[in-house]
């Protein structure tokens, strides 16, 4: 793992920023794929309009989320550090609500409609964390907590890793994350092909909850985060109130799609009577 790829001249090309970026442009990427697969080709324009914004909006969440809620214990002795995002330190769980406000504020005024919006980027989305893991990985940050024997990553000198632990192996907890993320990106594609014609809002869903579990687990082997009631980190608490709210979303969204079929099948039997009458 290498925290710079290269200088020019005295000016550092870091990994992290250069994988946060491919992840961004292979995210929009696939956005724009099943945009056209899914025959909503006059979304396109309005979404590569949108990512700028999203990727604003992420940014800016992921940090407020890192800084107040994961490490104020840190930020608060070293604020010169709080604007400093390329030394790492972005949430993803902050960078997707902050993301979420910006693509709901632009649906209302484009008067599209959020939840398709919504399930159309759920598999660039979960694509792009995989790769931002890699980042982590390379900068030598979100990293576990040591597993007390001869097996794991030692990171270089430099990183916030080493600084932390020292030489103990710890558990490559960003690696296993960003491998989950695969799988469930390859669940979305598997749920997004399929006849099936699921709610609106189902796929995106499945990703926050899927996402959220996974992250809970995981969280159990990181050694960067502080813990309080239960021994559980910050990320704890948001993944098990996040995965709670959306398996409730989830089951409303199909109350909602379960009325909307009555509601069209009962328009249709009235038509149907009006030509007989006529």
């Amino acid at each position: 793992m290498h925290q710079y790829w290269f200088f020019i001249g005295d000016f550092p090309i870091r990994a992290y920023g250069t994988l946060f970026a491919l992840a961004f442009i292979l995210g929009v990427g696939v956005t724009v794929y099943f945009a056209k697969v899914e025959g909503k080709q006059d979304w396109i324009d309005p979404f590569l309009d949108l990512a700028p914004l999203l990727l604003i909006g992420g940014i800016i969440g992921a940090r407020i989320w890192q800084v107040f809620f994961f490490e104020w214990g840190y930020y608060s002795k070293n604020p010169q550090e709080i604007l400093a995002v390329w030394h790492g330190g972005l949430s993803i769980q902050g960078g997707v609500v902050g993301a979420l406000l910006i693509g709901g504020w632009y649906a209302w005024k484009k008067k599209l409609p959020f939840w398709e919006l919504a399930d159309l980027a759920a598999p660039g989305l979960i694509l792009a964390q995989s790769i931002g893991r890699d980042a982590n990985l390379m900068n030598g940050d979100a990293f576990g907590g040591p597993t007390g024997g001869d097996f794991g990553i030692i990171y270089p000198a430099g990183t916030i890793a080493r600084e932390t632990f020292g030489m103990q192996p710890l558990w490559p907890a960003e690696v296993w994350e960003g491998q989950f993320d695969i799988i469930l990106f390859a669940l979305l594609l598997i749920l997004k092909t399929r006849t099936k014609k699921w709610p609106s809002g189902f796929i995106f869903l499945v990703y926050v909850a899927g996402y959220n579990a996974v992250r809970f687990f995981l969280e159990n082997l990181r050694g960067d985060s502080t813990r309080y009631l239960f021994n559980w980190t910050a990320a704890h608490w948001s993944s098990a109130l996040t995965v709670a709210l959306a398996l409730i979303l989830i089951a409303w969204r199909f109350k909602v799609s379960k009325t909307q079929s009555i509601d069209q099948r009962d328009k249709g039997l009235e038509t149907e009577e009006k030509v007989k009458i006529e």
